[in-house]
């Protein structure tokens, strides 16, 4: 995709043209056009009839990652299931969602779909988590997933004193994901008789250096089926929806944590997390910490300090 149009309201067009300003565009002149910026393989203009021209290689970026989540609120670029013939062939989609925040489990769901379920995927909105900035959403298209006849779904939370010794013994966040993704591979083709047809494929995003990470991790049938990881696999419809399950269950299950420990967790890893994670110790302890959170990450090392203070 090079070129895209939209519409959008003087209110949707004044937050673009905030965050154009603020980021590595540069301003140029277009005949009618209210604002127009520019950089590398990239031009969005907005016209004076509200009208969004976005054009140049980053087209499908922009919008997946700025447009929707920044600007529209709402996933809104579907797939070209026509054009894309991929899109509709039975495969196993798989993707994780926790993996980058400080607290709450590490969740890793997989989809499997054929034709009519891809369409019926598609007729939802189906779109990757990371472009939905709304739980409810979320929570919304998970129930849609799950309800699309013909859909077959697992979903494996690795819940954090799980996930804390699973990287005590591998210390690598990589091999915890590829073990999460051949269970999941795993269990769905334990469920191969409600898959018509066959998978062909599982797809998943390629999120270590080597390919062999995930491979060596399969299990007894996942080693039967081909594997195909790929940068930016959120590309494919069976990846969204399985990332979309993931983070519903990824929120949660971070909701029930704050409801367990009485603080609000926020996502993610930032200054307010730190916050919350000092809070978090000052109230219940290191030893409670790593029921709650992921160890390894900085933010543990951030706040031990506050814990002595407190005391």
């Amino acid at each position: 995709m090079t070129s895209h149009t939209a519409k959008l309201t003087p209110g949707q067009a004044e937050t673009l043209r905030g965050i154009l300003a603020k980021r590595d565009f540069e301003s140029a002149e277009v005949p009618h056009a209210v604002f127009s910026y520019k950089r590398p393989k990239l031009a969005v203009t907005w016209y004076k009839s509200g009208k969004l021209l976005i054009q140049g290689k980053g087209t499908q970026e922009f919008i997946e990652f700025t447009l929707e989540p920044e600007v529209l609120g709402q996933a809104t670029l579907g797939y070209e299931l026509e054009t894309q013939p991929e899109q509709l062939e039975p495969r196993i989609g798989v993707d994780e969602s926790g993996k980058g925040d400080f607290f709450g489990p590490l969740v890793v769901a997989g989809v499997y779909v054929n034709e009519p379920v891809a369409r019926g995927l598609d007729n939802l909105g189906v779109k990757d988590s990371k472009a939905i900035t709304s739980d409810k959403k979320i929570a919304a298209l998970a129930k849609g997933i799950r309800g699309t006849p013909g859909c077959v779904y697992s979903v494996v939370p690795i819940g954090n004193a799980t996930y804390n010794r699973l990287h005590q013994s591998m210390r690598n966040v990589n091999k915890i994901l590829a073990w999460g993704h051949a269970r999941v591979i795993e269990n769905l083709l334990g469920q191969r008789d409600r898959m018509n047809p066959a998978p062909l494929r599982a797809v998943s995003d390629q999120f270590a250096r080597s390919k062999a990470t995930v491979k060596s991790a399969l299990m007894e049938h996942g080693r039967q089926l081909e594997l195909v990881q790929m940068h930016k696999a959120e590309s494919d419809i069976a990846v969204a929806a399985a990332s979309i399950l993931a983070r519903a269950v990824f929120v949660d299950r971070l909701a029930a944590l704050g409801q367990e420990f009485d603080l609000e967790l926020p996502k993610g890893a930032s200054s307010r997390v730190d916050a919350a994670g000092t809070a978090f110790l000052k109230k219940h302890g290191m030893a409670k910490l790593g029921q709650a959170a992921k160890l390894h990450f900085r933010t543990t090392q951030k706040i031990q300090p506050q814990l002595g203070q407190a005391e």
